[in-house]
């Protein structure tokens, strides 16, 4: 990885006119820059860093679209810095440590600070963020990260404790809408020799469909103006015609991405390890993030799987764990292990749907009170107002079961869980059917206290 010259900057006049239109009308001031003006607009402090060229190293963290790529060119640009992209998938730490060595000469002969840019900074590995850890210290480099994942979890504490977190906003339609304007109305980079016009309501569908994602929204409106050709109107119909195409082009992997990971989730449900393997194969060898598959897997031992094994959802958690010490290619083994053992599990829904019903109920119901018996009472006024009055506490009653009813009284009986017969689930059943009948069998009157021994 080569460093830019100062006369070879990466600068978005520079680039042909073939590039997409996301990237020719990519900002190269803040006064192109929309949203996130709690974090760079006049008068923040890190605008403020930017302006006097004293910019810390950072983390954007915040959703695709919403500029995180943008404002690390808009550091090295504003800054006279040089800017530098790494690839979390491609690069090694021999080539990490090349190129921070060369930042590190450039800055003691120049001055002038590297910009290292790392988008989806999660992806790297322990070794490959430590490697960056003494020239971040020294200062030889300012490190910009970007992440769509939580860096509290993603990135290491050494090296997170040494740079500034920054949340980014999704983008408002509004701001989305703005995007748009300025891109219809570039005569240097954007739109306007197509002389296109675009309804009012064509803008707003667009600012729906982009979710947020300021490169979504302009592939789509690129796509649309293709559609309609130099001079066209572009309609919410136009829009309706080339959305789903569009949205194909920046979802990650596209199409397939979602195809591929929805035949995973039902290859392991239906129990087929092999083909199990061979959508994760598919999945690893496109380039997917590891770590998505697992919050999939883990995703699917609490819903799929359930009681039915509740192991499942410990393995999940230690996979993650397992993954995020070693990486890749070695922690692949371990999701491909987790793949096996949940397609041969014994599989139940029955709590995800339980608790389905169960949410209808709460959003339906509203704030109905707490039973009087089952309250907490620390005071003497709570006591005063029989709060836990009456309560039946289970140790004193044969097989510690008593007829208390725990629901709000508009929803007593209810019963939403109805496990399955396989694994786990099979003991849980037996005894939610002695729980159940003793209740139906005790109606109203109370269960009899066992004799304490003495």
């Amino acid at each position: 990885m080569d460093f830019f010259d100062e006369d070879k900057a990466d600068t978005q006049a520079d680039r042909p006119s073939v590039a997409p239109l996301a990237d020719r009308v990519r900002p190269r001031s803040f006064d192109e820059f929309v949203g996130q003006q709690k974090i760079v607009g006049p008068g923040t402090p890190l605008r403020k860093a930017i302006e006097e060229d004293k910019v810390p190293s950072v983390i954007f963290w915040g959703p695709p679209g919403s500029g995180k790529t943008t404002l690390a060119r808009l550091f090295a640009n504003m800054t006279r810095g040089q800017f530098v992209p790494f690839s979390a998938v491609a690069s090694g730490i021999k080539e990490v440590k090349e190129v921070l060595t060369k930042a590190g000469s450039y800055y003691r002969m120049s001055g002038r600070r590297t910009y290292v840019f790392i988008d989806e900074i999660h992806r790297f590995n322990k070794a490959q963020q430590d490697a960056f850890l003494p020239y971040v210290e020294r200062g030889d480099i300012v490190l910009v990260g970007a992440t769509t994942e939580n860096p509290s979890f993603e990135v290491n504490s050494a090296l997170l404790s040494r740079m500034r977190v920054y949340v980014l906003e999704r983008l408002s339609e509004n701001d989305i809408a703005g995007v748009v304007r300025r891109a219809l109305a570039d005569g240097e980079r954007g739109l306007a020799s197509t002389k296109l016009t675009l309804e009012e309501n064509a803008l707003t569908a667009i600012a729906a469909a982009a979710d947020g994602d300021a490169r979504r929204a302009l592939s789509l409106l690129e796509a649309s103006a293709a559609f309609v050709g130099k001079g066209g109107t572009i309609t919410t119909e136009t829009v309706s015609q080339v959305s789903l195409k569009t949205s194909l082009l920046y979802d990650k992997g596209g199409e397939e991405h979602y195809n591929i990971i929805s035949a995973l989730h039902k290859t392991i449900r239906g129990g087929d390890p092999d083909a199990g393997l061979y959508w994760l194969a598919r999945m690893l060898e496109s380039g997917e993030d590891p770590l998505y598959i697992v919050r999939r897997l883990v995703r699917f031992a609490a819903e799929d799987v359930g009681l039915a094994d509740p192991f499942a959802l410990t393995l999940a958690i230690s996979v993650r764990d397992t993954y995020h010490y070693l990486g890749s290619p070695e922690g692949d083994l371990a999701i491909a292990e987790l793949v096996v053992y949940l397609a041969c599990a014994p599989k139940s829904n029955a709590v995800y749907t339980a608790f389905d019903r169960a949410r209808e109920d709460a959003a339906a119901s509203g704030s109905l009170p707490v039973p009087l018996w089952i309250r907490n009472a620390p005071t003497a006024l709570m006591k005063a107002l029989n709060y836990g009055k009456g309560y039946k506490y289970a140790h004193e009653y044969e097989g510690a079961l008593t007829d208390q009813e725990y629901f709000p009284e508009e929803l007593a009986g209810r019963q939403y869980y109805h496990p399955g017969a396989a694994g786990r689930e099979a003991k849980i059943s037996e005894y939610l059917k002695k729980f159940r009948e003793f209740r139906r069998r005790a109606g109203e009157s109370s269960a009899a206290p066992r004799r304490k021994k003495g």
